[in-house]
Formats: C-alpha cells, sequence, structure tokens
C-alpha cells in the first residue's frame, strides 16, 4: 500500500503520544501539521497521565485519552481492555508518534484500518503507512525526526515550532503565586533529571548558583521538580535563605509549565522541564554533559547551552562509564552564572 496519506480523509484521528514530557514538547509542531492537514477531523491523542497536560489545553486535539499503565491498563489484559476502548472509537486513522511495538499492536487490536509510523521496533507488518527512517533525519535535531516521518506520509508541515498552549486557571495561579512570592528577576532552577545522575549538574553547583543570583541580582529562585529532588531542592533553599521556594512536588504539571513560562530565565538540566521552557522561549541556560545537544536541545531562541564537548561525550549513558563525571564537573558555578545574566540583560534590554 502506498505510504501517502494526504489524500485520505479520515474523520477521526488517533495520534499516540510519546512518553516523556521532553519528547512530548518535541511532538508538538507535528501534532499541529496533523492538524492543519486534517483541518475537519476528529483528533484524539492518546497519552500517559504525566505528559497529559502538554495536550489538555492545545487547540490542535479535541480530546485526549488517558493510557492508565500503571492502572487499569496494566500489562496485557490492561493493553486488551485499552484496545477494546479505543475499538468503541471507531477511529479509521492512528498515527503513531511513538516508536514501540506495542503502540501499532494496541492500534491493530482497536481495528484501526489506517496505522502509520515508522518502521521501528520490529512492527513494520503492523503497520498499514510504514515511513524507514533516513540516515540525515537520525542526525538532526528531534524535532524534525517526527516531522519528517509526516512529511514521508504526504503531509505538508508547519512551521518547526513548539508549541505549548495552557489552561487559564495554571496561568492564573501562577500570576498570584509570583505576585504574592517573588520579586523580580525570578529564576528557575531545575537540578533534576529523570534519565539517570550523568545528566545532573551537583545541586551543591546549583546552591552556590542560587547564592550568588539571591546576593548580587537580587533574584528570587523557583527550584522545580518532582518529590524525588527534594533533597537537592532543600541544599539550594539553605543556599539563599529566604529566596528560594522549592516547588519540588509540591505543583501539577500544568501550574509547574505556566510558572516557567514566567520566569525571566531558567537554569536547568537536560531534562523534559527544559523542553517547557524552551517551547515558552523562557530565556534559558541548559547544562549539558552525557547528552546530545545537537539531538535534543532546547529548540528555541534565547538559549546558551554550556557543556565541555570532551573526547568521551555525548556517552548518552545514564551512569558515567568513566567513574570521574567530568562533563559536569568541570562546569562551574562562575560559567553557568555568567550565562545567565547575560540571558538576564538581553531581557532587560
Amino acid at each position: 500500500m502506498t505510504k501517502t496519506i494526504s489524500q485520505l480523509s479520515p474523520k477521526k484521528i488517533l495520534i499516540r503520544s510519546t512518553n516523556w514530557i521532553g519528547d512530548a514538547i518535541m511532538t508538538t509542531p507535528a501534532v499541529r501539521t496533523i492538524r492543519e492537514n486534517f483541518p475537519a477531523a476528529e483528533i484524539t491523542i492518546l497519552a500517559y497521565p504525566w505528559v497529559a497536560d502538554i495536550f489538555a489545553a492545545s487547540p490542535h486535539v479535541d480530546r485526549v485519552m488517558l493510557y492508565e499503565k500503571k492502572g487499569r491498563h496494566k500489562g496485557l489484559a490492561g493493553m486488551w481492555r485499552l484496545g477494546r476502548e479505543l475499538a468503541a472509537q471507531r477511529f479509521d486513522m492512528a498515527i503513531l508518534l511513538q516508536n514501540a511495538f506495542s503502540a501499532a499492536l494496541l492500534a491493530l487490536l482497536a481495528g484501526i484500518p489506517v496505522r502509520a509510523g515508522y518502521r521501528r521496533d520490529g512492527r513494520g507488518l503492523l503497520l498499514s503507512h510504514g515511513v524507514t527512517i533516513k540516515k540525515s533525519t537520525r542526525m538532526r535535531h528531534q524535532v524534525y525526526y517526527y516531522q519528517e516521518m509526516l512529511k514521508d506520509l504526504g503531509l505538508i508541515c508547519s512551521p518547526q515550532e513548539l508549541f505549548l498552549a495552557l489552561p487559564d486557571s495554571a496561568n492564573a495561579w501562577a500570576r498570584d503565586f509570583l505576585a504574592a512570592k517573588a520579586k523580580k528577576p525570578v529564576v528557575g532552577l531545575n537540578p533534576g533529571a529523570a534519565y539517570g545522575p550523568a545528566k545532573r549538574w551537583p545541586a551543591e553547583r546549583y546552591a552556590g548558583l542560587a547564592k550568588r543570583l539571591a546576593e548580587e541580582q537580587g533574584a528570587t529562585l523557583l527550584v522545580f521538580g518532582t518529590s524525588a529532588d527534594a533533597e537537592a531542592a532543600a541544599e539550594i533553599c539553605a543556599a539563599a535563605v529566604g529566596q528560594v521556594h522549592d516547588l519540588t512536588g509540591k505543583t501539577t504539571l500544568a501550574q509547574a509549565m505556566a510558572l516557567i513560562g514566567m520566569c525571566d530565565a531558567f537554569v536547568t538540566n537536560d531534562s523534559g522541564l527544559m523542553h517547557v521552557a524552551a517551547a515558552q522561549k523562557t530565556p534559558l541556560v541548559a547544562i549539558f554533559g552525557s547528552t546530545d545537544a545537537v539531538a535534543t536541545g532546547p529548540f528555541a531562541p534565547r538559549v546558551e547551552v554550556v557543556n565541555k564537548n570532551l573526547p568521551c561525550s555525548p556517552c548518552l549513558k545514564t551512569h558515567c562509564p568513566q567513574n570521574d563525571f567530568a562533563c559536569m564537573l568541570e562546569i562551574g558555578v562562575g560559567e553557568v552564572y555568567a550565562a545567565t545574566c547575560r540571558l538576564l540583560e538581553r531581557k532587560e534590554g
């Protein structure tokens, strides 16, 4: 069967979202492409609960459907249950942004006749419209990865620009929080990273950065992350008493995203929240060590990437293979402080 889907007229489209916050943000240009090529279709995005807020207020989808993998959709029985739930919706087309075999299997179980996506993870035979990834695509930013797939499926791609819309309630909450508790400049700090310790600039250096920003710039610091980052947040709070607000594990994703969008600058490891800041064009300092700033760096205009480009990097490992953590330890507080100040000065200018 031809790979082109542009001549089809689906009434109901299912998009299978990617699984992590950063990856989901990087698919937002592709989601917009799907909407603009099929303006009359009803579009549902299937997403894990922890990324659902990224699409909840998006004008490019009509509905977010939760894949409760840790709950009622757990295991093979749960996948079968979800397949039946999807089948009841009678989708005409599934566009699989996620690469996994299970995504194609689920679309097949749901009886969706058009199943489009990359031929990855051994799922080629399960796809009605499969695309082979080009070598050139692997060498570009991940935003292009999803858009190139849609282009090869015959769609006209929308601009290569991240998109994030938030509920009015989240924006109002963030404005009230800042009005009551913060004075400018407001700098967000994100000391965590889900992939592993090799991506994390040390907490004591974030603390040193917070101390300098508080003392020399009069900044209010907001520490973002999950409850797993509480220990790092406590160390940062102790370095600049009275000027740091620990938000780790204390907000919804939508609230955190709204606050990040209102920061004057954001300092972060390579993480999902880095891409949230990029999508909202918040000036950001991105600290890279083990991962590839070309493929997954912040896709935004006002960015300072700090990395050392050592011979061993990017190793793409969760833990340092050399056991010396040099790619992160060679990045000093002064270097990150200077990059943050440059962004603050540009914002004021």
